[in-house]
């Protein structure tokens, strides 16, 4: 006896709708950005790529339009995670599973390889005989002909992503005389399987049994968020009906099952709302279709809301003796309530973390400091009583110029700063190249003190092309506190 059933295959039906034209377009849109995205320039001036988006692990730095991300902002990072989490959240407490029907690219590559595979092989029923029937000669060319185009759209799908790591046109020029290395090769071979598979075989699957986020949505979803529904009081009972018979008795159900042979994972959404829907609207679709050719109203599977629903049942026992005389009265969609606690908080949560990362990118500096005190020896006292310190500074040039710098200090009386490097470097002059970190070892002394311990001092660091920055508060100055031991 078999414990576990086998997964079935699904061929859904093709439909035409509203639904089907919005993720239609939703498909072009999406991959066309996907695709084209790598290729867009963008001019940084000299000494920095000139690809509008673009990941450079050699660099260590990401590139987005105008913005470019350091290592040492890693924060802002974790505050597009933050606001794609949110996001998230925030269209599926609106709208449910809007995300997995028309925008998750497990979804829209599906949607590509079902095309193809419906191009070639034919519609459903066509499909579904060939699969059932022997390998004949036009089973071989059209199987070949499938899974070549799958394995074209998942190389140029690897390829793709590739290029958001590396500069599009040499990668391609490589590509195209043979001449790329073999990590590069790896990820584009390993990214092509991946698709093939994922978008060719596992299909629903991914959604059913990998996906994470069909798990934990019901937490997401409350009685005014927008899901696909059946209205079983206009609906039931369902069962055939023939053109001219009377409706009194039958719902407008016609139990055609249309809305099962479209749907993607293979549902029946008059079972109601099931973990695997992913609100794609097909049956919505289907079943309009349906009501069209039986001369009923639209929305007997609708997008609506349990709060809807409800209102909508208590409606139907009010209109039962008239809709069950014509036959085609139903109860009118209620208004959605869009503002609630949930999308409030969300909301707040977007703009907040939106409003400080806008602050951060607008306000960021363009030169950080960093000082490390010498630890061996802490001090040294010379022959003249006075007390040396070392320390090892940094400073990191995030603008795209060369640039030389001043460094001074405070909290310290007569003071002296001495730079330890090769060449004419200078406190007045340390020279840091553009987008880049220059290190230097600078050294401070002080007369003899009668007083011992450690005492704080303050590294402010400024711009020689603009002297009046000296306070470390401007994007091309920087400050940094440390202590001075004697």
């Amino acid at each position: 006896m078999s414990l576990f059933e086998t997964a079935r295959k699904i061929y859904p039906r093709r439909v035409k709708g509203t639904f089907r034209s919005l993720k239609w377009l939703s498909m072009i849109v999406l991959l066309g950005i996907y695709y084209a995205a790598p290729w867009l320039r963008w001019d940084r001036g000299p000494h920095v790529p000139d690809q509008a988006i673009l990941v450079d692990l050699v660099g260590q730095r990401g590139y987005f339009f105008g913005i470019e991300i350091w290592p040492q902002e890693v924060y802002l990072l974790v505050g597009v995670l933050i606001l794609a989490a949110i996001g998230l959240f925030f269209a599926t407490a609106l709208l449910g599973r809007v995300w997995c029907g028309y925008a998750c690219p497990q979804t829209v590559w599906t949607d590509l390889f079902v095309w193809v595979e419906r191009f070639v092989q034919g519609d459903r029923n066509a499909r579904r005989k060939l699969d059932e029937s022997a390998w004949t000669l036009e089973k071989l060319w059209k199987k070949t002909l499938t899974h070549l185009i799958w394995l074209l759209i998942g190389a140029v799908t690897g390829g793709a992503w590739v290029f958001y790591f590396n500069d599009a046109p040499t990668l391609f020029s490589d590509l195209w005389h043979l001449d790329v290395s073999w990590s590069v090769l790896g990820w584009i071979i390993a990214l092509t399987l991946s698709t093939y598979f994922m978008a060719g075989f596992a299909r629903e699957n991914v959604c059913t049994y990998m996906c994470p986020y069909a798990r934990f949505q019901s937490a997401m979803f409350d009685k005014d968020t927008l899901i696909i529904t059946y209205e079983a009081e206009r609906g039931e009972p369902r069962g055939k009906h023939k053109k001219g018979e009377s409706w009194d008795g039958k719902g407008h159900c016609i139990d055609c099952d249309s809305c099962v042979i479209v749907c993607p994972m293979g549902i029946d959404i008059r079972d109601g709302l099931q973990m695997q829907c992913i609100s794609c609207g097909l049956c919505i679709d289907a079943c309009n279709s349906v009501m069209d050719k039986i001369e009923l109203p639209r929305g007997l599977i609708r997008y609506d809301t349990e709060s809807n629903q409800r209102q909508r049942r208590d409606g139907y026992r009010t209109l039962d003796i008239a809709h069950r005389q014509s036959g085609k009265t139903v109860v009118p969609p209620q208004k959605m309530r869009w503002v609630r606690p949930r999308t409030v908080a969300y909301a707040l949560i977007l703009s907040t973390v939106g409003s400080l990362m806008l602050t951060a990118i607008v306000l960021r500096p363009m030169t950080e400091l960093t000082v490390n005190h010498a630890r061996a020896p802490q001090f040294v006292r010379l022959s003249d009583g006075s007390v040396r310190n070392n320390y090892q500074i940094k400073i990191l040039n995030k603008s795209h110029d060369d640039r030389a710098y001043r460094i001074s200090t405070q909290g310290l009386s007569q003071a002296r700063l001495e730079v330890l490097a090769a060449g004419d470097e200078t406190v007045e002059t340390l020279h840091v190249p553009a987008n880049s970190v220059a290190s230097f070892r600078v050294r401070v002394d002080t007369p003899e003190a009668t007083a011992h311990g450690r005492s704080d001092i303050r590294f402010l660091l400024s711009d020689t092309r603009n002297p009046a920055q000296n306070s470390g508060n401007t994007p091309e100055s920087a400050r940094h506190d440390s202590y001075f031991i004697r």
